[in-house]
C-alpha cells in the first residue's frame, strides 16, 4: 500500500524521467526498445492528471490533519482535466476543509461546484446536501436551509449519525419556525436512531430538556 502511494505522489515526474529515457533509448538504440519506456511514462502522467492524488488524503482527513490534505490539494493544479466524478470529489473534499476552518463562503463555492458536476453516490450527494444545510443555517438563512436538509435526506445519508444529525437541524428550524408539532416529530426521529457521537448526542440532551414543555 506504501509503495502504490509513494507512485501516485510521484508518478508525474517518475513519467517525466521515463520519457527521459525512453528519448535517449530511441536515439542510441531504436524506437522498439523504448517503447515501454514511452509507454508507461505516458500512462503515469495521464494518470496524473487525469486521477489526480485524492486516494492520498485519506489518511490526512481520518487523522484530522487538515494541512496534510490541503498540501495533497495543492498538488492539482489543473482539477478541469479531473475525470468528473473525481473532479466532483476533489471540489466536495475542499468544501469538507473549508467548513473545518470555517470558511462557509469558500466551503459552499467548493460544495456547489461538486453537486452541479454529480455524486458518483447518491449517499455521497445527500452528505453534500447535508453541509449545504449547515451552512446555510450558520448563514441564518433557514429556508434555503430546510430546502437542502430535506434534499439530503431524500437523496440518503451514509449512517445514522447523519440522519439524527439532519432530524435535529430540522427541528431546529422548525422550532424557530413555531411548528411545533413538525419540531416534535423530528425530534423523535433523531432519538430513534440513538446515534453516538457525542455532539449528537449532547445536542439530543439538551433538545429533551424543554421539548416536552413547548405546546403541539
Amino acid at each position: 500500500m506504501k509503495f502504490y502511494n509513494i507512485i501516485i505522489k510521484y508518478r508525474l515526474q517518475i513519467g517525466l524521467v521515463l520519457i527521459a529515457l525512453g528519448v535517449v533509448t530511441n536515439i542510441y538504440s531504436s524506437f522498439w526498445p523504448s517503447f515501454p519506456l514511452y509507454f508507461v511514462g505516458v500512462i503515469l502522467i495521464f494518470g496524473h492528471f487525469f486521477f489526480g492524488p485524492l486516494r492520498l488524503i485519506q489518511e490526512y482527513m481520518e487523522s484530522g490533519d487538515v494541512e496534510g490534505a490541503e498540501r495533497v490539494l495543492a498538488t492539482i493544479k489543473f482539477p478541469g482535466l479531473l475525470y468528473k466524478p473525481i473532479r466532483s470529489v476533489y471540489y466536495t473534499l475542499k468544501g469538507n476543509l473549508a467548513m473545518m476552518k470555517q470558511d462557509f463562503v469558500g466551503a459552499e463555492k467548493h460544495m456547489k461546484k461538486g453537486l452541479d458536476l454529480g455524486m458518483p453516490m447518491a449517499e455521497a450527494e445527500g452528505a453534500s446536501l447535508l453541509q449545504m444545510g449547515m451552512i446555510s443555517m450558520q448563514k441564518n438563512d433557514l429556508r434555503q436551509a430546510e430546502s437542502y436538509i430535506r434534499q439530503a435526506l431524500r437523496k440518503g445519508l451514509p449512517d445514522k449519525e447523519n440522519q439524527s444529525a439532519a432530524y435535529l437541524q430540522l427541528c431546529s428550524i422548525m422550532m424557530t419556525k413555531r411548528e411545533f408539532r413538525a419540531a416534535k416529530d423530528f425530534f423523535r426521529k433523531a432519538k430513534a436512531l440513538k446515534p453516538t457521537t457525542p455532539q449528537i448526542v449532547d445536542q439530543i440532551k439538551q433538545v429533551e430538556k424543554y421539548i416536552s414543555r413547548i405546546p403541539g
